[in-house]
């Protein structure tokens, strides 16, 4: 009994787990999944290191609470519009450019402005107007622009003036082609080139403030197609001359285009010249003067 005894005790003591134990190999089968949690935990704010993880929470559905977005600029109106007359000067028609606060209803504005007739400075160059006032523009279909109450009367010269300087000034307008006077057929430009003198001069305009160098521009018929153009300063005295040819000439009329340099010491009244030189005796011919304000170079 006694050996019985201590056999059951060795192998109890056997069995009991001790930390020098060697750990028994063998799979333990997957490991268990825990339990969804029953509260959200908050994500640690995102810094500028790290940006949000999809843990972050979402913002809440409904509208948007962002700010409107601002307002585009959208085209602006021109707050003045350039418009070129043509008025009479020695039986001939030419040009001269005006600037006023803008309108939609820009043939009316010019008619107006062609009947008022030329501000003193213009009128100092000898242009004139035939147009009396009331001429209109009733209306504009396939590019033809319909004048009533304009020019009437007078003899045939001064009619055709007056026809002249309608038609010339309201087909500067893109959409303007030929003009119906009265109730006679529509006609353009080409019915009145004869009353064009040698040289036209579109730019600079009367009385404008010009930059060295000036611009020089417009149409003309002179021999051997060559324009000549001078500067003159306060005193008359010529501080600039240059030269060019017309795109056309003797017999055809061209345009031209130049830029002339110039130097004066001070913001001044000045003039614009330009002529042909004669094929005769080599003197100035069908001069055009521009009086304008000049300004020093920059």
């Amino acid at each position: 009994m006694r050996r019985r005894a201590a056999v059951a005790a060795l192998l109890a003591a056997a069995l009991l787990p001790t930390g020098c134990a060697t750990p028994r190999s063998g799979s333990l089968g997957p490991a268990p999944t825990a339990p969804p949690a029953t509260t959200a935990v908050a994500p640690a704010p995102p810094t500028s290191a790290s940006p949000p993880t999809s843990a972050s929470p979402r913002p809440p559905a409904g509208p948007s609470r962002s700010a409107p977005p601002a307002p585009t600029a959208g085209p602006t109106r021109p707050r003045t519009v350039t418009v070129e007359l043509w008025y009479v000067r020695d039986g001939r028609i030419a040009p001269t450019r005006r600037t006023r606060p803008a309108t939609v209803a820009t043939s009316r504005l010019a008619l107006a402005e062609l009947a008022a007739g030329p501000t003193p400075a213009e009128a100092a160059t000898g242009l004139t107007t035939l147009l009396p006032g009331g001429a209109e523009v009733t209306g504009i279909v396939d590019g033809v622009a319909t004048v009533v109450s304009g020019p009437t009367g007078g003899d045939a010269p001064a009619r055709r003036l007056r026809e002249a300087q309608v038609v010339y000034t309201l087909t500067q307008f893109p959409t303007v082609r030929r003009v119906r006077l009265t109730a006679g057929p529509p006609v353009g430009q080409g019915e009145y080139a004869d009353l064009l003198p040698p040289i036209v001069v579109t730019g600079p305009a009367i009385g404008g403030r010009v930059d060295s160098p000036v611009t020089v521009t417009g149409t003309a018929d002179v021999f051997e197609a060559t324009v000549t153009v001078r500067v003159l300063d306060a005193a008359g005295r010529v501080v600039a001359t240059a030269f060019t040819t017309a795109t056309c000439g003797t017999g055809c009329r061209g345009d031209y285009r130049i830029a002339v340099p110039y130097r004066v010491p001070r913001e001044q009244p000045g003039a614009i010249e330009v002529y042909e030189v004669s094929a005769d005796d080599g003197t100035r011919a069908h001069v055009v003067t521009v009086p304008v304000t000049l300004t020093p170079p920059g």
